[in-house]
């Protein structure tokens, strides 16, 4: 079976949770007999049948991007010609752009799309592409969501539960590296024993202006690691509030990142606003065993951390709350332990990376 996946960025050119996602499913598709290919916008020009680990990836020249949206003229050529070659097109979403193609290329295949996120940010926006993404939404054959927390919370999805499948998403700790005692070691000596550690992009709905606050409220050592449009920003307000206790590492190397996974005390994750569909940050510090912090909004966070169980959950853009929940896992180290051993429980119980391609495997035959 052939899956063509269609989305608006990929590996090398980003690095986000839904690229993470697709890479995921192309590379454990294997093993189940699907072949997967990847079409994306890249601003580096087009180029047909790359390969990247085991599959094989395709660029349409991304010829300008509105409202954080891509648009591409070469892209509805490219995608009609890829889709016809393929049995099921996987979309996701959001992307008003693929919606359009869809409907323009008249591709008549089997149609899965994996719901990442509502639209939060561009509301203003919203109200004129609503009618073209409910048309695309009914058009599609099956709409996955990737919790039930996201689905009871969704205003779009509970439109459509009659199609609506929830398929977790998950992670293979074997595509992460072994940490060598070298780099244990110079992260110990830059960063000490014990510490909060934040992975992710640098983004407004990532709540870091609020762990600044709680930063500067408990006095806790921060490690924050990523690169994005705040990081400047957040880099200044800690200048300026002399916050010695946090450490912008920037975005590092794969090897590095398991290394700070494996050292920290907790993995801490405010991300206060809806735009923050799952956080697969946050099950990365679950397979490592780590206790969490997240924020209450209604999606995937609070599947993942299961409050008193995996760790704590904060109220979303409450910097005293959040620093309530860093300060009582930082004074009972014994629970913290337990809650990330929980944590990695329910890692292994809900979202391993087989079961998570093994689940959109039988979607596909299914359709």
């Amino acid at each position: 079976m052939k899956v063509l996946h269609f989305f608006k960025t990929y590996y090398p050119d980003t690095m986000g949770g839904v690229e993470q996602v697709i890479f995921q499913l192309a590379e454990g598709g294997i093993q189940n007999g699907i072949e997967s290919e990847v079409l994306y916008l890249s601003p580096r020009g087009a180029m047909r049948n790359e390969k990247l680990a085991n599959h094989v990836t395709h660029r349409s020249y991304e010829n300008f991007q509105f409202a954080s949206t891509g648009f591409s003229i070469g892209a509805f050529k490219d995608f009609a010609e890829l889709a016809e070659q393929a049995d099921i097109i996987h979309y996701h979403f959001p992307w008003p752009f693929m919606d359009m193609v869809h409907f323009l290329t008249r591709i008549k295949k089997p149609t899965v799309v994996t719901y990442h996120s509502d639209i939060v940010k561009q509301k203003s926006l919203l109200k004129l592409y609503g009618p073209l993404l409910h048309a695309f939404l009914r058009s599609v054959d099956v709409i996955v969501a990737t919790s039930p927390n996201y689905v009871a919370s969704s205003d779009v999805l509970s439109k459509y539960k009659s199609k609506v499948k929830v398929v977790p998403i998950g992670i293979d700790r074997n595509t992460y590296p072994e940490v060598t005692g070298t780099s244990m070691d110079h992260w110990r000596e830059t960063l000490g024993e014990k510490f909060f550690l934040f992975v992710g992009a640098l983004r407004y709905y990532k709540g870091l202006d609020f762990l600044l606050d709680a930063a500067q409220q408990t006095k806790l050592p921060i490690v924050i690691m990523g690169k994005g449009p705040m990081e400047m920003e957040l880099k200044q307000k800690a200048k300026n509030a002399n916050l010695n206790n946090v450490f912008f590492v920037g975005a590092l190397p794969d090897n590095d990142k398991a290394a700070l996974l494996k050292l920290c005390f907790a993995l801490v994750f405010p991300s206060h606003l809806r735009s923050e569909a799952f956080g697969i940050s946050l099950l990365e510090g679950a397979m490592y065993g780590k206790p969490l912090i997240s924020c209450e909004i209604g999606t995937g966070t609070t599947y993942i951390n299961i409050e008193g169980e995996t760790g704590c959950v904060a109220l979303p853009g409450d910097s005293a709350s959040l620093a309530d929940a860093m300060t009582k896992l930082w004074e009972d180290p014994l629970r913290a332990v337990k809650m990330g051993e929980n944590a990695l429980m329910r890692y292994e119980e809900y979202f391993r990376a087989d079961d998570m391609v093994k689940s959109y495997s039988e979607i596909y035959h299914s359709l």
